[in-house]
């Protein structure tokens, strides 16, 4: 989820009447700055090098350059990144560019500042633009039906890949619980781990067997991540999918509960731009004077917290589900409707786990920097998205991307 290491070519336009060789040395400065900051490598390269790149960069050097721009928009994909120089008018040029842009509703960002200011900027838009690009094509399972409780969850799947790129699978219990019935679950250090827990040892099996079952069809369907209407497996095989869910976010399987698409859909984008593991969870009370809330689930990725045992299934008591201390520290709290046509994104500050045994089994409380004002009046489905460190201005950009 990371972006990797990788030379990424940038579109440079300075006017002809500046000839000295002194802007292009600030050019090679920044983008030198800039690959300290980010690990990749920035070459300078002719518009028609930039057509297999995920975004356009373009640095002004001057002003005279809006032309040239023009000349180039046909090699250039949105989000079109505009740098300028601070010097020379390249604001002026670059701010001409920006309203070519609006004018033709093609999507770009202005970047101008400090070295500092634009090494900022820039992490957050191109950690955004680059989790935009990774949605094409991606692949999201829906096991079931969305649980009956879920009222505000429908999503256009020909809008959705519209908008995205990405494609929604729709896979029928049935084929899941016979994928269960051939009780078979890898072999791997994980499981063995997992059955070596102070747990009912029978329990643990048939939750292993759900997930192996789980990871079959994701190997069938090539999946990047998937949805289940867990709660019929309490009735069908008299377990969960708590622990099957919780193995599969912690190999990089996006793994969401109850049938909850656009839970699921969030947590991609969540987990593309962080590379963090993500807990899907319950709003489970609210602090008003404190901005503190507290979430709770029955399953969370298990490389998500430093410690963890196995409990039964809070609401039924049966089966298997994660009770994880999730270390305290920075935190992002996120959620999107199915279409990303509304959202709520806060950094947050996660105060400590709990042990309640009125909640699900994971438990967090935390400050919200955003407030809690949100979650009563403007609430956006009944599950949020969590995850380590503060990714709120990556998210903030990645919505005006669309």
């Amino acid at each position: 989820m990371e972006r990797g290491l990788h030379m990424t070519n940038y579109l440079y336009l300075q006017s002809m009447l500046q000839t000295g060789p002194e802007l292009a040395e600030k050019a090679r400065s920044l983008f030198q700055y800039l690959s300290e900051k980010t690990g990749d490598q920035f070459v300078s390269a002719p518009a028609e090098a930039l057509t297999k790149e995920p975004v356009s960069i373009v640095y002004v050097a001057s002003g005279g350059t809006a032309g040239a721009f023009k000349n180039a928009l046909p090699y250039l994909k949105e989000p079109i990144i505009i740098i300028t120089s601070g010097s020379d008018n390249s604001l002026s040029a670059s701010m001409e560019m920006m309203t070519y842009l609006a004018n033709h509703k093609i999507k770009g960002r202005l970047l101008h500042g400090t070295q500092e200011e634009l090494a900022s900027d820039f992490e957050h838009v191109m950690r955004a633009a680059n989790a935009k690009h990774s949605l094409q094509g991606m692949r999201l399972g829906l096991v079931g039906a969305p649980s009956d409780w879920l009222i505000s969850t429908d999503v256009d799947y020909d809008a959705l890949a519209e908008k995205t790129g990405i494609q929604v699978v729709e896979i029928g219990m049935p084929e899941l619980l016979e994928e269960i019935a051939k009780k078979s679950y890898p072999d791997n250090d994980s499981c063995r781990a997992l059955l070596a827990q102070d747990f009912d040892k029978d329990q643990i099996t048939q939750a292993l067997e759900i997930y192996g079952a789980f990871k079959r069809l994701v190997e069938r369907y090539d999946l990047d991540g998937f949805t289940v209407r867990c709660f019929d497996l309490l009735t069908a095989v008299k377990n969960t999918g708590c622990l099957g869910l919780a193995l599969l976010n912690q190999e990089g399987i996006y793994s969401g509960c109850e049938g909850d698409l656009p839970s699921l859909i969030s947590m991609a984008i969540l987990g593309q731009i962080s590379g963090q593991p993500v807990f899907q969870c319950n709003p489970s009370r609210v602090d008003r004077h404190k901005d503190e809330i507290i979430f709770a689930h029955c399953t969370l990725p298990l490389n998500m917290p430093v410690r963890y045992h196995l409990d039964t299934h809070f609401e039924s008591g049966i089966g298997v589900a994660v009770a994880g201390d999730i270390p305290s520290g920075k935190a992002t709290v996120f959620k999107a409707t199915g279409l990303l046509e509304r959202c709520f994104i806060s950094g947050a500050q996660i105060e400590e786990s709990l042990h309640e045994c009125n909640l699900c089994r994971s438990q967090i409380r935390l400050h919200c920097d955003a407030g809690t004002g949100h979650f009563l009046n403007t609430p956006v489905g009944n599950h949020y998205l969590v995850c380590m460190g503060d990714w709120s201005e990556s998210l903030r950009e990645f919505f005006t991307m669309f």
